[in-house]
């Protein structure tokens, strides 16, 4: 077992299978001088993109960052991508991982009482 996280995840390997395919496209279309074969070949890459992304945000990716080596399996899932990674800007494309809005406060810095917010610093 390598000493690395490699990130190597379902999300990953999917996401670059589908890419794969849809690189062949562009340049058997390119090799053809077939414009729907290179069109064609350009969704399918846009298609692996989004595959990627939801299955990362499905719990088959990994944070960014290094994980645990008990993590490391192809098969682990997850659990924190649920909440939204920290610095992970798929994650937060999801809206996921945002702080947390206050909803006693109304648009104003007003609560809905009508009353000034007042923060203390210490």
């Amino acid at each position: 077992m390598s000493k690395h996280d490699e990130g190597h995840t379902l999300a990953g390997w999917t996401g670059f299978g589908i890419a794969t395919v849809g690189v062949v496209g562009i340049g058997l279309g390119v090799c053809t001088d077939n414009a729907l074969g290179e069109w064609g070949g350009l969704a399918v890459v846009a298609v692996s993109v989004l595959v990627t992304w939801v299955l990362h945000l499905a719990g088959w990716g990994k944070p960014p960052g290094r994980r645990p080596t008990s993590e490391w399996g192809l098969r682990v899932r997850d659990l924190g991508a649920r909440e939204g990674h920290p610095g992970c800007v798929g994650c937060r494309l999801a809206g996921r991982g945002r702080s947390a809005t206050r909803s006693d406060v109304a648009v104003g810095g007003r609560p809905a009482s009508g009353e000034p917010v007042t923060e203390s610093v210490t």
